[in-house]
């Protein structure tokens, strides 16, 4: 929407309010969604090995077989991106199958535009991103004022069926 991008990053963030399908979106809502201090967006390019990469390295901050190695936090949030998650597998090789929501595979050589928020290094220049949230919803909401969005990304997991934090998965089960 407002970069272009063709992978967008979010902080993996498990706070807030629910809004139930249907339910009108107040800037209270999305506030409760991104209370960081560090909200200033990004874009940039990434070949895509540096990509899944960045993506492999997150989810050794959870999946870590020693526990002292996890870091601990919640998974990078992506849209335009989908891709099979096995956190039994080690680093590196956890994640495979990504795909652009056109379909096309995520080559290791190609470029992509990536952008995203919550940066923990150098704030990025970019505007903030509970402003540009306010603004898509405002863009992109039907004459019923309701916000439909066309896709949501949700990894495919694999080897985590039995796991019951995951009752209610909306993806894929591998």
């Amino acid at each position: 929407f407002e970069y272009g991008a063709d992978v967008a990053m979010s902080a993996g963030v498990r706070w807030g309010t629910s809004t139930l399908k249907g339910d009108w979106i107040t800037m209270e809502d999305v506030m409760t969604q991104c209370a960081l201090t560090y909200g200033e967006t990004y874009v940039t390019e990434m070949n895509g090995k540096n990509l899944m990469n960045v993506l492999e390295q997150v989810a050794d901050n959870l999946f870590d077989p020693d526990p002292y190695l996890q870091s601990g936090g919640d998974m990078v949030r992506v849209g335009g991106l989908d891709y099979t998650i096995d956190p039994s597998k080690k680093l590196y090789e956890r994640l495979t199958d990504a795909r652009l929501d056109d379909g096309r595979v995520i080559e290791e050589d190609k470029i992509y535009k990536v952008t995203g928020w919550a940066t923990v290094n150098r704030a990025p220049d970019g505007r903030l991103m509970w402003d540009i949230v306010r603004d898509y919803i405002l863009k992109h909401k039907g004459p019923d004022n309701v916000l439909k969005l066309p896709k949501i990304n949700h990894p495919k997991l694999v080897g985590v069926q039995e796991n019951p934090g995951i009752a209610d998965y909306p993806g894929e089960l591998g």
